[in-house]
């Protein structure tokens, strides 16, 4: 038997590494600029809700270990095909691709704004995604290495300057403003909705739980301790951001992390800032390409995707499904080069795809309950149904609050229809004509589970079932 590669501390970087990105910064800027240390409550509200589904997820991965498709393997047990095309192909593809894309092009706009050579800032993502194509091309050993280094560096310089500027050490100029802006508690719940990007995807833990040393234990707990991290660095960096940073001025700029490093430190500040958001951007790119690749080969196995998604190079690496995500991060970041608007604009965009994944999961997870209720589950949510109706309520409640601005919030909303419109008419033909199956018929656990062997789908092919 292979021996499994990756434990505990490896777990904890590859949620922290999706989760912390140059986006986050963004998106905590704006928060902390608009309401002011506030912002804290909010962030740990939103934490909390989105711990209530990774526990579900992590039921779900108790309840069916090492499915390489992860959440498209569990809604299909539990809804069907078409809420599985939606959810995946909608709340994880499209979304990931998108925010990768963003990261990106934040990053581009980074180093542009720091070396200032005579060249496309697009040209920064394209050297970054060829270095990570290729790396992840080299196997999940590689993978690991990248990502442990990169995100504890990550983490550790974001400790260091939000303790800076928390203990007023830095060598700029103090700012003096009120700590609060709002205290109103119905401010702060409506930017939760704001806060929740700040730690969505630690699940990209799961797809890779087959390569996980006692993953039913490090599974779990490495996505808990990855938030719990996450929350407590970013909260001391709004205490940072108070003693060195105009809230006015955070709130609006495109690079807050740039603008706080300055302040801070000077220029020192400002490069080192932008060396956090080139890690930023490794980690998350990198956890994005090597999650994503898993999923779609998972995919693949249930016939949802081109089975060439299957294909595996000399590494056992869907190679693929690399080749296939790096493109598009490529083609995301490219139309939001440069654009501060558009970067925003496609943060909120990506956060309502990533919360109706969301709210499936915590279905998935109640319909299980009720399906098989004496199963074998090594983890299981606390407090019975509780906990996944609370994070459906409050997924909801952000999604209806996913902008402060109206004229921002239905344009939104109506993108996202439009996209999952366009989706639902896709998934619908693709069902119907190419799996040949039931559009909304949920198909039995251990079914979904002998789909992760080959044999599977090789032997519908030769029934004709599958074309």
């Amino acid at each position: 038997m292979e021996e499994k590669k990756l434990g505990l501390k490896s777990v904890i970087s590859v949620s922290v590494g999706l989760v912390i990105a140059t986006s986050c910064l963004v998106s905590l800027g704006q928060g902390a600029g608009t309401i002011g240390v506030t912002f804290i409550f909010a962030m740990v509200i939103a934490c909390l809700f989105n711990m209530t589904t990774i526990a579900s997820l992590s039921e779900l991965n108790a309840l069916m270990p090492n499915t390489t498709g992860g959440l498209a393997q569990y809604t299909l047990a539990c809804l069907g095909p078409f809420p599985t095309m939606i959810s995946m192909v909608g709340g994880y593809l499209f979304c990931n691709v998108l925010s990768s894309g963003v990261e990106a092009s934040i990053f581009a706009y980074a180093m542009g704004e720091i070396f200032h050579l005579p060249i496309p800032n697009f040209s920064y993502t394209v050297l970054v995604t060829v270095i990570l194509l290729i790396a992840n091309l080299k196997g999940v050993d590689m993978f690991a290495k990248i990502q442990d280094a990169v995100a504890y560096l990550m983490v550790g310089s974001m400790v260091i300057m939000g303790v800076i500027g928390m203990l007023g050490l830095g060598t700029g100029k103090k700012v003096s403003q009120p700590m609060v802006l709002s205290a109103d508690w119905k401010t702060i719940v409506s930017m939760t909705a704001v806060a929740f990007w700040l730690f969505i995807g630690a699940e990209y833990v799961i797809p890779i739980s087959k390569d996980v040393k006692n993953a039913r234990r490090n599974v779990p707990l490495g996505m808990f301790l990855g938030l719990g991290l996450i929350c407590v660095v970013q909260s001391v960096l709004v205490f940072g951001f108070h003693n060195y940073t105009p809230w006015d001025k955070l709130a609006d700029s495109a690079a807050p992390h740039l603008l706080y490093g300055e302040n801070l430190l000077g220029n020192v500040g400002k490069i080192w800032m932008a060396f956090v958001a080139a890690l930023a951007l490794i980690s998350s790119q990198n956890s994005a390409i090597n999650g994503l690749a898993s999923i779609c080969q998972g995919m693949a196995k249930m016939n949802m995707m081109p089975r060439c998604f299957k294909k595996l190079n000399k590494n056992n690496v869907p190679y693929v499904g690399v080749w296939f995500i790096s493109i598009l991060i490529l083609v995301f970041a490219f139309i939001s080069s440069d654009s501060s608007d558009a970067i925003s604009f496609f943060i909120l965009v990506g956060s309502v795809f990533w919360m109706v994944s969301y709210i499936f999961a915590h279905i998935d997870v109640l319909v299980l309950r009720h399906r098989l209720p004496k199963a074998p589950r090594s983890f299981k949510v606390p407090l019975g149904p509780v906990l996944p109706i609370v994070g459906i309520a409050g997924t909801v409640f952000m999604i209806c609050n996913i902008s402060t601005d109206p004229t921002e919030r239905n344009a939104i909303l109506l993108l996202s229809g439009a996209v999952f419109l366009a989706l639902g008419v896709y998934s619908f033909f693709w069902i119907r004509f190419k799996m040949k199956m039931p559009v909304f018929k949920s198909v039995p656990v251990e079914k979904v589970m002998a789909m992760e062997h080959d044999m599977y789908d090789t032997i519908r092919k030769r029934r004709g079932i599958w074309r």
